[in-house]
């Protein structure tokens, strides 16, 4: 999410939380990942917590991978790609009329029509953004509320008369006082018209929260990170919250695009401010399901921050991780603040911050990982049967610049999202034989940490006789189709599917798995063969 989270007694005692905060200070520590599920050792920040226990083959220190001659670790002819990168925190996305754009925080905006080629239309509380150009004054009363001067994280949809409507919210930051509000535009880059605020939290003794009741952030929301979705009837719902009393869900009026009820609404999640923010939801006619996918732990380069996701049959829960958790039961101990040791083996973790090592004798020596990212939202293209995955991202040694990526997401057998490795350059999921997947692989394992250190892979085989060697021993089986795979490493099996991606610091085509087990562990895969 957006600015800053400083802790002061006063804010304990006042019982306050929520936000976060841009800390460009922070050191990001590098870890090996070894024969097991990512162990780490203690820091101040992990404190040995969220560490899933290890069920996989401890490797001797002799059982190492060796690259032969015959695997081509570049490309005859280097493979690139041309893209337009953009700065957009927070992004969430909407297409129309063949055109996808994203809204994030601080007023940012951008376009493009393949996820490659970005367009920044607007960025920062000013007046020569078009998106709102006067919003100072246009949200004066959301501004005032809140004692900022900028916009967290939006949400625009289309309703039933065709006009576009923005869902913004404020926040002071260093605590819930916050104001969630509706603005509406005839087209979606704006100009948009304030309509007013719905919702606020954070008030004082003397003012009544929206429950009717004294506000508590223990077990209210911060109004914040608002996403609307229509529901399989047609029925329209938001679900919101950050950090404090947890992620909420309200019914809208679907034509007017307010509540329909009066209060915060329904507690899908959380409680005593542990860090769970960025809710989104996508249905997905394929499977049936509607998944909710969050952001844990802190959104700066050393917080740690890591997307996960739950899901539900209806639009308003309950919504279950891949263990089979209760998300409700998904809270703070009782008198702890920002308990990550609460909630690590709650929601399914898909992807935390990790990098592709280089190997001598390929492309891209320098190559920096993926740090803390996440607060996505993502979208399903019925045309294609596509499902993307569009979030931010910070990288190793860049401090907290931060950019725009977009993955592609497939359904495994489980019906459970899997991610895949590398950045969406137009591929389309194939089939594959058993000798286009047998090769060497730079393994992740992802575990289940809110941790700021780094996954490093490591490198496995797995052979044409169907077991897996080197960092991790198990085995493996290509389904039918030639795209889902089944990965056995110990006792987890993991379920995925393989596809041949781009490997961009490489500059060449590999091979890639991705795959997730029942205990909600996702693990990737990154050929080293260059695919002519």
């Amino acid at each position: 999410m957006k600015k800053g989270l400083l802790i002061g007694i006063c804010v304990l005692c006042m019982g306050l939380a929520a936000g976060c905060a841009d800390r460009g200070d922070g050191e990001t520590t590098v870890v090996e990942q070894n024969n097991s599920s990512v162990e780490l050792e203690e820091s101040k920040d992990n404190k040995g917590e969220g560490i899933v226990e290890s069920t996989e083959h401890t490797v001797k220190e002799n059982d190492e991978i060796v690259i032969g001659e015959n695997i081509k670790l570049t490309a005859d002819n280097p493979v690139t790609y041309n893209f337009k990168n953009v700065s957009v925190h927070d992004p969430s996305v909407m297409k129309t009329d063949g055109t996808y754009y994203i809204f994030g925080s601080h007023l940012a905006g951008a376009k493009t029509k393949d996820f490659l080629d970005w367009t920044l239309i607007g960025s920062g509380v000013t007046t020569n953004n078009p998106i709102i150009p006067d919003a100072k004054n246009e949200m004066r009363a959301a501004f005032e509320w809140a004692k900022t001067d900028t916009f967290w994280a939006p949400d625009v949809i289309q309703l039933a008369d065709g006009r576009f409507y923005m869902y913004y919210c404020t926040c002071e930051g260093s605590s819930p006082l916050a104001s969630l509000g509706i603005a509406v535009a005839d087209k979606v880059e704006g100009p948009y018209e304030d309509l007013g605020i719905i919702l606020k939290s954070g008030m004082g003794a003397d003012i009544p929260s929206e429950d009717g009741d004294r506000y508590d952030a223990v077990r209210q929301p911060n109004v914040v990170d608002p996403c609307l979705y229509f529901d399989t009837e047609g029925r329209l719902w938001m679900m919101y919250g950050s950090y404090s009393g947890g992620i909420f869900v309200l019914e809208m009026n679907k034509a007017t695009g307010f509540p329909l009820e009066e209060g915060y609404g329904k507690k899908i999640l959380g409680g005593n401010h542990v860090r769970i923010e960025g809710p989104y939801v996508q249905y997905s006619p394929e499977t049936e399901y509607y998944y909710m996918f969050l952001s844990y732990g802190g959104l700066a380069a050393d917080g740690g921050y890591n997307i996960r996701v739950t899901r539900s049959k209806n639009p308003d829960g309950p919504f279950y991780d891949a263990a089979g958790n209760d998300m409700i039961d998904c809270k703070g101990a009782a008198g702890t603040f920002f308990s990550d040791a609460s909630i690590f083996q709650y929601g399914t973790k898909l992807m935390g911050n990790y990098r592709f090592d280089w190997i001598e004798g390929e492309e891209g020596k320098i190559r920096t990982g993926y740090i803390s990212p996440g607060h996505n939202s993502t979208f399903y293209e019925e045309e294609s049967g596509k499902y993307f995955l569009i979030f931010h991202t910070r990288f190793e040694a860049r401090g907290e610049a931060h950019e725009v990526r977009v993955h592609q997401m497939y359904m495994n057998e489980e019906a459970w999202p899997v991610v895949s490795p590398y950045r969406y350059v137009g591929e389309t999921l194939g089939s594959y034989t058993e000798d286009e997947v047998v090769g060497i692989y730079k393994y992740i394992n992802h575990g289940n940490t809110i941790t700021p250190e780094v996954v490093i892979s490591k490198l496995i085989e797995l052979k044409s006789d169907y077991s897996i060697s080197g960092a991790v021993t198990g085995s493996w089986r290509l389904k039918e189709d030639g795209t889902a795979i089944e990965i056995t490493i110990g006792e987890e099996v993991y379920k995925g599917v393989v596809n041949v991606q781009w490997d961009e610091p490489g500059k060449k085509n590999v091979m890639t798995f991705t795959a997730l087990s029942k205990e909600g562990v996702a693990i990737w895969g990154s050929g080293i063969h260059a695919i002519e």
